[in-house]
């Protein structure tokens, strides 16, 4: 894959969202839904050396390269949502440029734990905030992160 067309082109697309917002104020033109999953999906899998798997692929987006099965979270909000318990998961969180934060990256029943005893909402997905997986992430030992190609 070509990393430096794929980070210009995620670049552009947020530059043009801001034109648009710009020639029309108070209209908000923010990629949501699948744009921003996949758009997750893509800048993970290319930042951490994933292979992305089929799309609405059930309980994991992506393989490391050590076989785990990584759920990939993308948001532009505070929260993230969970329909089942992953083995791993990366949570970022995109910003307007086009680049990302990780907010969260470990085993996935860290997060699933902090649904225990709680009632599955109507939609089908638990909500947790961002603040609350990144104070999760500052416990996960390195060990059981899944590091960046840019550190290894």
């Amino acid at each position: 894959m070509n990393h430096q067309k794929f980070q210009q082109l995620v670049k552009q697309l947020y530059a043009t969202v801001h034109e648009l917002e710009s020639l029309f104020p108070g209209r908000h033109f923010t990629p949501d839904g699948h744009m921003v999953g996949s758009i997750g999906e893509c800048l993970v899998a290319d930042a951490y050396g994933l292979t992305l798997m089929t799309a609405s692929n059930k309980g994991f987006d992506a393989l490391s390269p050590c076989g785990k099965q990584v759920e990939i979270k993308a948001t532009q909000s505070r929260s993230a949502a969970f329909r089942s318990e992953p083995e791993h998961t990366i949570v970022i969180k995109i910003h307007p440029d086009g680049t990302f934060s990780e907010i969260y990256n470990g085993p996935g029943d860290v997060i699933w734990a902090q649904f225990q005893g709680k009632t599955m909402p109507s939609n089908g997905q638990f909500q947790i905030s961002l603040t609350k997986l990144a104070a999760l992430n500052e416990g996960v030992d390195k060990g059981h992160r899944i590091t960046p190609l840019a550190e290894r």
